[in-house]
């Protein structure tokens, strides 16, 4: 089978390539460039590698859907006092979307990624369940995917737990060209709120920061330095922390509470993306509303196709505008969408 190989230098897309590579498949690497990348020699070493396996590897200029599908929603929904999640979209519509669509105009059959995830094919179509390796499945960041997208994707490390990964890493002399993880949105060299300042769309707007139950207590530097369940950066001194409950965007406002102020019942999911056939009425899911989370249980009420209330079984916290909800039943991945 022919497959494209989507590399970024870290150690789970070149175990990946290496593993389809083994298995006997007619594989070729991608590596795409945001814009962003800091100048150094890892594309030249990444070449290098590739053709002493007698791989062909290409090079994918992305800079300008990367502008407008990433790095402006991210911004954009800063400027609007919520929260993104930039990867989560990246690989909806670049790696899986753009990417994709570029490997199949090479002849590609599959494209394959370093993810932690399985696909399996069932009844009705393509599913998308969690990896075997809790402490790394990255199903979470591949909820907006269709299954379209994901009859033409291949997931080798999902049923692999991470330390065999870097086993076979250095089994195979791979850890010398392995470009080291990051955490960190890789866009951004610096503080996330500089980025948005430059950006333009984004202004250093002072404004008041109140109470929930009215009273003014300082004043803030720029809604777009707080996200809801913040407690650093406040500076507001007081019987015990305060915490960021909402930011009113109308008006400019800061409004903090106590921890408890941060719980909440329910919320409101747009935009929802079904991998599976939709719901008509009610169902129960387990729901992880940001990726550092633990699902938790939940009624999922759907208002209309793309969009539905989550009704949760116990209050949760911080619920947070522009964060990525994803749904589950036990590892199967339902979909996911926007929180309101």
């Amino acid at each position: 089978m022919k497959i494209a190989v989507a590399v970024s230098g870290g150690v789970d897309s070149m175990v990946t390539a290496h593993l389809l590579k083994a298995a006997g498949h007619d594989i070729f690497a991608l590596h795409f460039l945001t814009g962003y990348e800091t100048v150094d020699n890892h594309e030249t070493i990444l070449s290098k590698h590739f053709e002493t396996l007698g791989v062909k590897f290409i090079t994918v200029n992305m800079h300008s859907p990367f502008q407008t599908q990433v790095v402006n929603y991210f911004v954009s929904t800063y400027a609007r006092g919520q929260t993104p999640n930039p990867c989560v979209l990246c690989n909806a519509r670049i790696k899986f979307g753009y990417l994709r669509a570029y490997a199949m105009k090479l002849g590609a059959q599959k494209i394959a990624t370093g993810h932690y995830a399985q696909i399996e094919r069932s009844e009705t179509g393509y599913i998308l369940k969690k990896g075997i390796d809790s402490k790394k499945d990255q199903s979470y960041f591949l909820g907006l995917l269709s299954g379209k997208q994901l009859a033409s994707v291949i997931f080798p490390l999902g049923t692999w737990h991470k330390e065999n990964v870097l086993n076979y890493a250095m089994d195979n002399g791979l850890d010398k060209n392995i470009q080291p993880e990051s955490q960190e949105v890789c866009f951004i060299r610096d503080r996330y709120q500089d980025f948005l300042i430059r950006s333009g769309c984004v202004q250093q707007k002072r404004g008041p920061i109140m109470t929930t139950s009215g009273q003014k207590i300082g004043q803030h530097n720029g809604l777009h330095e707080f996200t809801i369940g913040q407690r650093r950066g406040i500076n507001c001194p007081g019987a015990s922390p305060y915490y960021v409950v909402r930011l009113e965007q109308h008006t400019n406002t800061l409004v903090v509470g106590q921890k408890a102020d941060l719980f909440r019942e329910s919320c409101s999911v747009h935009d929802i993306n079904w991998i599976i056939d939709p719901p008509e009425s009610p169902i129960e899911i387990d729901v992880r509303i940001r990726y550092k989370t633990k699902a938790v249980r939940a009624r999922l009420a759907p208002i209309h196709l793309t969009q539905g209330i989550l009704y949760f079984q116990t209050k949760q916290s911080a619920v947070t505008p522009g964060q990525i909800a994803v749904f589950y039943q036990k590892d199967l991945v339902l979909g996911g969408g926007l929180i309101e």
